[in-house]
């Protein structure tokens, strides 16, 4: 396990030093939120008569609104009830906003990134429309059906991704994403990417909403979804809301710290880069 503790630590060094030298500034935001953000799938764990962060993103949004230009942070967040191979409750996750920016922007980013810690291959880019057509056999963006097209991305997508090279699916259906901006041409669509490396799931970026009418209304029906499944259905943030108004075009990434230690030792599962999993 030393041998992995190194790696980390090297992999924390370079990530820090890629940002510094792009001009970001690191930031530090509460790890226990008032009011986590609401998602259909994401459950927060309470921590007294708050929440532990599922995502600093809220907070780094309020940041965009004060003047904030380019911003990361590096730090615990929290999934309640997620365990297994490349899942745990508890994990490191990397966070970072461009202001006048979007999605394009952070594909540039990670694509310096990734280089900067030794991974160096050419990425393949798939549309959602494209990699469903070809695999699933049915296209989401024009007819979306949520419990399809989770079952389809678990076992019919994920598997079938090349494993050989970074792999992009971008452009999800606009059901899909909470916090993103909708293609102004295409309101079916979200400016929204993923990044895969060896079939996993590493990082999570979007074209960011700004709009505060609209971003209430998408709280609201996901509000309602997670009432229906029987979830907890968090209170909005009023702040958040109204900082809106002053966020420029942004664009933002989450990049999970762990599965990327994973890729890069090559390692198929937490257990063998988690020191200590209980």
């Amino acid at each position: 396990m030393f041998h992995i503790l190194q790696s980390r630590d090297a992999l924390m060094q370079s990530l820090r030093a890629f940002f510094h030298s792009e001009g970001f500034i690191e930031v530090e935001t509460p790890i226990r939120m008032k009011t986590p953000c609401m998602e259909l799938h994401i459950d927060a764990e309470s921590s007294g008569d708050r929440w532990l962060r599922t995502s600093p993103e809220l907070y780094h949004k309020k940041l965009l609104a004060q003047g904030a230009q380019k911003i990361f942070e590096i730090g615990k967040c929290f999934r309640q009830g997620e365990r297994g191979d490349r899942h745990h409750p508890e994990y490191t996750m990397l966070e970072w906003y461009r202001a006048e920016a979007d999605y394009n922007s952070m594909l540039d980013d990670v694509t310096k990134l990734l280089q900067t810690v030794g991974i160096s291959k050419l990425r393949k880019t798939f549309t959602i429309a494209e990699i469903y057509q070809q695999f699933a056999g049915w296209n989401p963006v024009e007819n979306f059906d949520a419990d399809r097209f989770d079952i389809d991305m678990v076992e019919k997508i994920e598997p079938n991704l090349p494993k050989d090279a970074p792999v992009i699916l971008m452009d999800y259906p606009a059901e899909c994403c909470a916090l993103a901006r909708l293609k102004p041409d295409n309101p079916n669509v979200a400016e929204r990417w993923e990044l895969y490396l060896g079939g996993i799931e590493i990082a999570n970026a979007y074209s960011e909403l700004t709009d505060p009418v609209e971003q209430r209304k998408r709280f609201e029906k996901w509000g309602e979804q997670r009432r229906a499944l029987g979830k907890t259905v968090y209170p909005v943030d009023e702040e958040f809301i109204q900082c809106l108004e002053k966020v420029p075009p942004s664009g933002g990434c989450a990049l999970g710290i762990d599965r990327l230690l994973m890729a890069l030792v090559g390692t198929e599962t937490l257990d063998d880069i988690l020191p200590f999993r209980d």
